[in-house]
């Protein structure tokens, strides 16, 4: 979100900030690592039924113009897993020596 203030004015203005952030992040903004699909999606189980939609929707497009496409479009597969933090790539961290 663009509008991050510099600072916040008080804990309850910080709070309201969050919760819209979360909302917007959760429910409206699209995530290339989950298929373009909000999380919520995903996780109430829709992403199924939207990637369809879409599947549709493409297929229009390409019947009634493909000359716009340099190849049949697809929308974008689901992933069965997805991480913020992949633990099948997480180092351990050296030890330290003191």
């Amino acid at each position: 979100m663009a509008d991050y203030p510099e600072r916040f004015d008080s804990l309850a203005h910080a709070r309201e900030w969050f919760d819209a952030f979360t909302s917007y992040y959760n429910h409206e903004h699209r995530h290339s690592g989950i298929g373009l699909h909000t999380p919520a999606s995903v996780h109430f189980g829709t992403a199924e039924e939207v990637r369809d939609q879409r599947g549709a929707t493409l297929a229009e497009a390409y019947a009634r113009h493909p000359e716009r496409f340099g190849h049949r479009p697809r929308p974008p597969a689901i992933p069965q897993q997805a991480w913020i933090n992949d633990p099948a790539k997480r180092r351990e961290p050296t030890p330290q020596t003191s």
